[in-house]
């Protein structure tokens, strides 16, 4: 006889995961986020030298505010990348230093990306004082916008994306408006919703006339949270596959928390070794395996 260990205390707000689509996503996006910011910052360089030089002493205002507004238009087009990447893939509350540098790092590379140059341009004695205030204004100018822009008011997390994604699948199997279904968390939701269903259909019996929400998985290795790899939820404990392994017992929700993401594709066979009925065959003999 397998042990049974509840998954009750699951906390499932801090369990949602990007899912691999979301992943890829986030990592193209930041990509070319870095790639915008490393122009932005060679720019900057590029701007510097040219000011050692004495380039702009007495002339090349055009291109030395032509330098400072490519820099601002990657460094905003690399923000704005980075921000799309952070909705696909959101860090997590719990790491307070992670959180705050994933979701600002825009405007702090906008910072790095302007600011040496400005401060040099107001400090060189040489260049035409006209020049001066025209280039640098317009690098503040331009600074403070793109900073702007680089800042995150209001950043997606773990935490806020698990909490909808809960609301929205409960939306769902409530028949209520999705208005909680953002497309970041509404395809598990709708996983969720619709695993919850079949199981429901699969589990009634006399006593529970509604089915139920209940079903039963591998723990996860090592006393760990979440398990590595994507496992498979079934709806009793007593089915062949969980004889003899550690088991969590919760709702469909809580099992998506802990990664066990595929509902189990023999739903008649467990229906006769859990002892319920098969009345519905059809409805649930072909749930979706995740």
């Amino acid at each position: 006889m397998s042990d049974e260990k509840p998954a009750a205390e699951v906390d499932v707000t801090k369990e949602w995961r990007a899912t691999q689509g979301q992943k890829s996503a986030a990592k193209r996006l930041r990509l070319y986020a870095a790639l915008s910011w490393i122009v932005a910052i060679g720019t900057e360089v590029a701007g510097i030298v040219l000011l050692r030089q004495s380039k702009f002493d007495q002339g090349n205002l055009p291109l030395l505010i032509g330098l400072l507004v490519v820099i601002a238009i990657f460094a905003i087009a690399g923000s704005l990348m980075w921000k799309a990447a952070n909705k696909h893939d959101p860090a997590s509350k719990a790491d307070s230093a992670r959180f705050f540098f994933q979701n600002q790092l825009g405007a702090i590379i906008t910072v790095i990306a302007f600011l040496p140059l400005i401060v040099l341009i107001f400090m060189d004695k040489d260049m035409d004082p006209k020049n001066k205030k025209i280039a640098g204004g317009i690098g503040v100018v331009l600074a403070a916008g793109a900073t702007l822009i680089g800042i995150d008011f209001n950043p997606p997390s773990v935490e806020q994306y698990t909490q909808d994604m809960n609301t929205c699948a409960a939306q769902i199997k409530a028949g209520q408006p999705t208005t909680a279904c953002s497309p970041e968390v509404a395809e598990q939701a709708k996983d969720i919703a619709k695993d919850s269903q079949t199981v429901a259909e699969a589990t009634k019996d006399a006593a529970h006339p509604a089915g139920q929400d209940v079903v039963y998985w591998i723990a996860p290795e090592n006393g760990a949270k979440k398990s590595a790899t994507p496992h498979v939820f079934h709806i009793c404990q007593g089915v062949s596959p969980l004889r003899g392994k550690t088991v969590n017992r919760g709702s469909v929700t809580q099992a998506y928390a802990e990664n066990a993401t595929r509902i189990t594709k023999q739903i008649p066979m467990e229906q006769k070794q859990c002892g319920f009925a098969s009345s519905a065959p059809d409805k649930i003999a072909d749930p979706a395996a995740g």
